[in-house]
């Protein structure tokens, strides 16, 4: 009697869990309770109908209970007709019994299921960070590609000028070029500089542009709060976007040429703006491209919720506004 019930009960719950719960589990949540509250009745019907059939083929077998208040039960059952085994009086007195019968296994399941699904989107929303991590980190990779080159083949001209007229500050434009070049080549490797370093490749990055333009030509860099920097640290390369679009695209208008960077530290908070110049009739793409991009990926995933990015096209200039928690 154990036994049948064991397995009445096994065919509802191994049926429901491993053939119609994958079918109906990917539909939306009101759907999914709708089909469940009507395959509740239908289970009823079916566990009805696997007792029964024990029942029959226990007597098919010639077993029997002989004794005890159970004497002749199975013969009883066996007999009985398929209207007597799913009739409505049947499945309303059985209703609560197959409930609770089958409540704990079902809850235990669906716990089981919970925990199963919730570790999986865990596990899938980890991997999905750790693939874009890993494409801004091939990004950079990129972008630091693409400035070595360039901008060495520019500092080295500038640099051949100054040693040809003998300029006394050609060994500090060395010494600059190669503290660029060890920051961009292995500091930056680093998911975090310090933010010292970074400042420090942005003051050398400024004077070996402001080389290639005259000294009447308005380029301003500001620094404030540099004094209490210590212990805090940032993105490497995170602004240097902006600052090269500054160079590349400013300086060209007619009637103001400028590029004004300040940049404060105060309250462990970076504090980033750029304003420049631009010829309109030379700006044909979005400002920013790939790289603009790039950095808006590594502020989501660095500083989730502790920076604000603002890009603004004024009238004959552009202002980008950067403010991070650090």
């Amino acid at each position: 009697m154990t036994f049948r019930t064991f397995v009445s009960n096994a065919v509802i719950f191994y049926g429901f869990f491993y053939l119609i719960f994958p079918k109906i589990k990917k539909f939306r949540i009101t759907n999914f309770l709708i089909i469940t509250s009507v395959l509740i009745p239908f289970s009823i019907y079916i566990w009805l109908i696997v007792n029964n059939s024990m029942f029959r083929l226990y007597h098919y077998l010639g077993w029997e209970i002989k004794t005890g208040r159970f004497d002749g039960l199975i013969k009883v059952f066996a007999n009985q007709s398929i209207k007597e085994v799913i009739g409505l009086e049947v499945v309303l007195s059985n209703i609560m019994l197959v409930i609770y019968i089958l409540s704990p296994f079902f809850f235990v399941k669906i716990l089981f299921e919970i925990v199963r699904i919730y570790n999986k989107t865990t596990q899938l929303q980890q991997q999905k960070l750790e693939v874009e991590i890993q494409n801004v980190n091939i990004e950079k990779d990129f972008l630091k590609s693409q400035l070595n080159p360039h901008f060495l083949f520019n500092t080295l001209n500038n640099l051949y000028g100054l040693i040809v007229r003998k300029d006394d500050s050609a060994p500090e434009v060395v010494l600059n070029l190669s503290d660029i070049m060890s920051y961009t080549l292995y500091e930056s490797n680093s998911e975090k500089v310090a933010l010292e370093k970074e400042l420090d490749f942005i003051r050398n990055y400024f004077e070996l542009e402001k080389m290639r333009y005259p000294r009447d030509k308005n380029i301003q860099l500001e620094i404030l709060g540099d004094d209490h920097i210590a212990g805090l640290y940032i993105a490497p390369l995170l602004t240097f976007t902006f600052i090269e679009n500054a160079f590349k695209y400013g300086l060209k208008n007619c009637a103001n040429q400028f590029i004004d960077q300040k940049i404060k530290v105060e309250n462990d908070t970076f504090y980033f703006v750029l304003e420049n110049d631009f010829d309109k009739t030379e700006i044909k793409k979005e400002f920013g491209g790939i790289g603009l991009e790039n950095v808006k990926k590594r502020l989501q995933l660095l500083y989730p919720n502790q920076h604000d990015l603002k890009i603004t096209t004024l009238e004959n200039s552009f202002k980008v506004e950067l403010k991070i928690n650090l």
